[in-house]
C-alpha cells in the first residue's frame, strides 16, 4: 500500500494550479462579475427593505392569493411573516430571501437553456452528467475556498457557491422534461409543418413545464439550505445568527433562527408547489 500512497495523483495540486492561473489572469473578469452581482443584490435587497415590512407582507399575501386562490394559505403566509417580525428576524429574512431569489433566477436563466440543449443532444448529456454529479456531491465548503479567493468576503462568494451547488437541479429536471415529451405530440407538430423552434415553444416546453417548475421549486429550496454555509464567508442573512449560536453554544438563539428558516422554507414550498396543491 505504501507504493500506492507514494505515487499519489496530484488532484489537489492540479486544482490549485487552475485557481492560481485564474487569479493571475482573470482578476479583471472576476471584478466585473463581483460588481455586477453586488449591484443586483443591493437592488433586490432595497426592494425588500425600503418599503415598510407590512407593505411587503401585503404584497406576498396578494401573490399567494393570485397563485393559489386559497384563503387559508393567505392567512398562513400572513401569520408566518408576522411570526418572523415578532422574533426580530425581518432584516435577516429579507437578506436570505435576496440571496435565494438572485441565485434561483441565475440558476434558472442558465440551467433551463442548458437542459434544453442537453435534451436535444444525448451524447452531450452523457458527457455532462458526471460533471453535474460532481457539482452536487462535492462538499459545498470546497466551493467556498475559490469563491473567497476570487470574490473576497460577503454576499457574492456565498451567491456563487450557492449557484454552483444548485444549478444541476434545473439542468437535470429541464433535460428530463424535454426528453420525456411524448413522441406523438412531436410527430403531430412535425406533421403540421412546425419548425424546430415552434416545436420547442409550442410542444416541448408546455409538456415539460411541470418538470421545469419542479426544478424551480427545488432550486429555491436548495438555495435556502445554503444560507448557513454562505454565512461562513460573510454573507448576511439567517445563517449569521445560526453561526453565532453555534460559536457561543446559545441554544435559544439557534432555535429562534432555526424556526424562522423553517417558516420561510414552508412558505416558499406552499407558494411554489407544483400541481396546485394548497
Amino acid at each position: 500500500m505504501d507504493w500506492l500512497e507514494e505515487n499519489k495523483i496530484p488532484v489537489g495540486k492540479w486544482a490549485k494550479t487552475v485557481v492560481d492561473w485564474l487569479t493571475d489572469n482573470a482578476s479583471a473578469f472576476f471584478s466585473v462579475i463581483e460588481t455586477l452581482l453586488e449591484t443586483i443584490i443591493d437592488a433586490v435587497l432595497a426592494g425588500f427593505q425600503y418599503p415598510p415590512a407590512f407593505v411587503i407582507i401585503a404584497i406576498i399575501c396578494a401573490l399567494a392569493w393570485w397563485f393559489k386562490r386559497s384563503i387559508p394559505l393567505v392567512i398562513f403566509v400572513a401569520l408566518g411573516m408576522l411570526f418572523i417580525i415578532n422574533q426580530g428576524y425581518w432584516e435577516e429574512t429579507t437578506e436570505s430571501l435576496t440571496l435565494v431569489l438572485v441565485s434561483a433566477f441565475t440558476c434558472m436563466a442558465v440551467g433551463v437553456p442548458i437542459g434544453i440543449f442537453l435534451a436535444h443532444h444525448p451524447r452531450a448529456y452523457s458527457v455532462a452528467r458526471p460533471a453535474l454529479d460532481l457539482m452536487q456531491t462535492l462538499p459545498t465548503f470546497v466551493y467556498l475556498i475559490p469563491a473567497i479567493i476570487f470574490f473576497g468576503i460577503g454576499m457574492v462568494p456565498g451567491l456563487v457557491a450557492t449557484v454552483i451547488f444548485v444549478i444541476p437541479a434545473p439542468i437535470r429536471l429541464t433535460q428530463l422534461g424535454i426528453s420525456s415529451t411524448p413522441k406523438f405530440l412531436i410527430e403531430a407538430g412535425q406533421a403540421f409543418g412546425a419548425s424546430s423552434w415552434q416545436l420547442l415553444w409550442k410542444v416541448e416546453l408546455p409538456s415539460a413545464l411541470p418538470q421545469i417548475m419542479a426544478g424551480l421549486t427545488q432550486t429555491i429550496m436548495l438555495s435556502l439550505s445554503m444560507v448557513v454555509i454562505a454565512a461562513l464567508v460573510g454573507a448576511d442573512g439567517l445563517g449569521v445568527p445560526i453561526v453565532r449560536a453555534l460559536n457561543t453554544a446559545n441554544t435559544a438563539l439557534g432555535f429562534e433562527a432555526g424556526f424562522v428558516i423553517v417558516i420561510v422554507a414552508i412558505l416558499l414550498d406552499r407558494l411554489l408547489r407544483v400541481g396546485g396543491a394548497k
